[in-house]
């Protein structure tokens, strides 16, 4: 089993663990060289082994090794990974909290510094689109463009997250659920106040935070950051 293999899985076992993801929900997918890992298509990740995950060529969608199914969201997978050739992990995932406040009408605005500096201010919210689609494909590609876009809310449906790392791409996902956690109940107790552009730029401004962000693309899945906040 390759170290991206090994670190895809601790962290599609960390997704059900901190109940992002139920049954076969979610998908993850790591780069190596021209090629992804991805979770199989039919298996919860707390089910699924080494020898589940098929490797795809990322040029030619072609299934280069395994016997299983690769996700129904492959095109998804394939389409940010040729248009961001940087990232080197994505998370999809379904977190409750996020799913229900995007559903309301709500964006995700950042409220706290962790949200803000894992994930930056370019957050697209994109209307539900039918899943597993070309359609949804094209969506999600067309926001991951931007190089800045590091996460994405699927209105209806949920996240999906890009790292360096796949520490990276789970640590912005955890994040997303934390701030629409936070927000939702902030909205039941009052009129939430979010970080001002200025403030924003403050912790873009701060080493410690810088420190924090490129710590977090060259972590393995094992390990954590401190919150420096």
């Amino acid at each position: 089993m390759t170290q991206h293999l090994e670190e895809l899985i601790e962290a599609a076992r960390e997704l059900v663990s901190s109940g992002l993801v139920t049954g076969a929900g979610g998908n993850v997918s790591a780069r190596e060289g021209d090629s992804m890992w991805i979770s199989p298509s039919g298996f919860s990740f707390a089910d699924a082994q080494a020898q589940h995950y098929p490797r795809i060529s990322i040029s030619s969608g072609e299934i280069l090794e395994g016997e299983h199914r690769p996700s129904s969201e492959v095109l998804m997978h394939l389409q940010l990974y040729r248009v961001r050739p940087e990232v080197r992990a994505i998370v999809h995932a379904h977190p409750k909290m996020t799913v229900a406040l995007t559903a309301a009408g709500h964006d995700l605005r950042p409220m706290y510094a962790d949200y803000y500096v894992y994930l930056g201010a370019n957050v697209p919210h994109v209307p539900y689109t039918t899943v597993t689609t070309p359609e949804l494909a094209a969506a999600v590609q067309a926001g991951f463009e931007a190089p800045d876009c590091q996460g994405m809310v699927l209105r209806n449906h949920g996240t999906i997250c890009v790292g360096e790392s796949v520490k990276e791409a789970l640590f912005r996902t955890l994040a997303m659920e934390e701030q629409a956690f936070i927000q939702y109940h902030a909205l039941t107790v009052g009129t939430p106040q979010f970080l001002s552009d200025a403030q924003c730029a403050d912790l873009d401004a701060l080493d410690s935070e810088d420190y924090r962000r490129r710590l977090l693309a060259e972590m393995k899945t094992s390990g954590g950051v401190e919150s420096q906040s």
